[in-house]
C-alpha cells in the first residue's frame, strides 16, 4: 500500500479555495495527496494532479469505506483534516489515517497531532498553520515559510479554460465582460448576504457599453435573474471552468460568498462587497480584489460604481464619466 498523505477539505467552496496554499505546502513534501471533499472540489482542484480523489461528506462510517476501498492506507499514512468537525476525524481515524488537526469539538483523542488554532488571523494564515505545524511535527526536511503565499495560485486546466469559452461562445460573448454574481447563500447573524443594488450597477455598465453576464449554479438561477434581469444568464459550470470564466472576465463583483474566493484562487480581477462579514477574517486573498463595506454597512452603488470604472479604464470602452 502507498503511503498516502490524505487531506480532508472543507465543505464550503470559499473555505476549500483559502486551503490552497496550505495544500501547496504538503504536496511540496514530496508524499502523494489524496484530496477528500465534497463531489464539487474534484473539478475545481483537478489542476493540482492529486494521486487521487474520495468524494466524502455522507458521515464518517460512509466517508470511512469510501476512503478504505479507493485508497487503502498504509502503515505509514498521515493526514490532515482541514474541516472542524468530530465526524471528518472520526473518518480518517478509523480509516486507519494518522491525522493533524486543529484541537475542538471534542477531536483530540481522534487526532495523533493535535494543535492549539492561533485565533484572530485570516483563513488562509489559519489553514496554513495548520500545514506548517504538521510538517514540523512531522520532521521532513526543508523549511516552510511561517506566512502563505501572497495569492492562492489555483492551477487551472486546458479543459477549465475550453469549458469556459464554449459557454461564452454558447451565449454569443465573444468581446471583453463583467462577470457579476449577486447571489450569496443563506444568512449571517440573521442579516442577508448579498448586495441589493447588483441591478443598478448592471444597468450603468450596460449604459457604458458593457456585456454584464452571471453564471450562477443551478440552484441560484432565479434568485440570480431576479437580481440581474438585464444580465446575460450563462448555464452552470463546473467550479474549474467557472473559475477560468472568472479569470477571463474583465472585472468580477461579487459578495462576500464562494465566487469572491474562486476568482481570488484564479488571479480574476475582481471588488467584493461586505455589508454583515469581516473582510479581516474571510476577505479574498488577492492583490487584484478591492473590498467595499465593513460587516455593519454596505458600500453605496455611487463607490461602488466608482470603483468599477477605475478597475475597468484602459479597456477599449471604458472611459470615466
Amino acid at each position: 500500500m502507498t503511503d498516502y498523505l490524505y487531506l480532508r477539505l472543507p465543505n464550503w467552496v470559499g473555505d476549500a479555495c483559502m486551503c490552497l496554499p496550505a495544500i501547496k505546502r504538503l504536496q511540496a513534501a514530496g508524499l502523494p495527496l489524496v484530496l477528500c471533499g465534497q463531489p464539487w472540489a474534484e473539478d475545481l482542484f483537478a489542476g493540482l494532479a492529486p494521486a487521487g480523489y474520495v468524494p466524502v461528506g455522507k458521515g464518517w462510517r460512509a466517508d470511512r469505506a469510501a476512503i478504505r476501498s479507493r485508497y487503502p492506507a498504509g502503515r505509514g499514512a498521515r493526514g490532515v483534516v482541514f474541516t472542524n468537525s468530530l465526524s471528518s476525524a472520526a473518518a480518517l481515524r478509523l480509516a486507519g489515517i494518522r491525522t493533524a488537526g486543529y484541537r475542538g469539538d471534542g477531536r483530540s483523542l481522534l487526532l495523533t497531532w493535535p494543535f492549539n488554532k492561533r485565533e484572530g488571523r485570516h483563513e488562509v494564515e489559519i489553514f496554513h498553520d495548520l500545514a506548517r505545524l504538521a510538517l514540523w511535527r512531522w520532521n521532513v526536511a526543508g523549511s516552510v515559510p511561517e506566512e502563505p503565499d501572497a495569492t492562492l495560485g489555483l492551477p487551472l486546466t486546458e479543459g477549465h479554460g475550453a469549458a469556459a469559452d464554449a459557454a461564452l461562445a454558447a451565449a454569443g460573448i465573444s468581446g471583453p465582460f463583467v462577470l457579476l454574481s449577486p447571489t450569496a447563500t443563506g444568512l449571517h447573524h440573521g442579516k442577508a448576504k448579498a448586495w441589493p443594488e447588483f441591478a443598478a450597477l448592471a444597468a450603468s455598465l450596460q449604459r457604458e457599453g458593457w456585456t454584464c453576464v452571471t453564471c450562477p449554479p443551478a440552484h441560484e438561477v432565479e434568485q440570480a435573474r431576479a437580481a440581474v434581469p438585464t444580465a446575460t444568464i450563462l448555464p452552470s459550470l463546473p467550479l474549474g471552468a467557472f473559475a477560468s470564466l472568472t479569470a477571463k472576465a474583465a472585472l468580477v463583483v461579487c459578495n462576500d460568498s464562494g465566487t469572491s474566493h474562486v476568482a481570488a484562487a484564479a488571479g480574476a480581477r475582481q471588488i467584493t462587497l461586505f455589508g454583515v462579514t469581516r473582510r479581516e477574517r474571510t476577505g479574498p486573498w488577492s492583490k487584484k480584489a478591492v473590498c467595499l463595506g465593513s460587516d455593519t454597512a454596505w458600500p453605496t452603488l455611487d463607490e461602488v460604481e466608482r470603483s468599477a470604472r477605475f478597475a475597468l479604464v484602459g479597456s477599449s470602452i471604458a472611459a470615466l464619466p
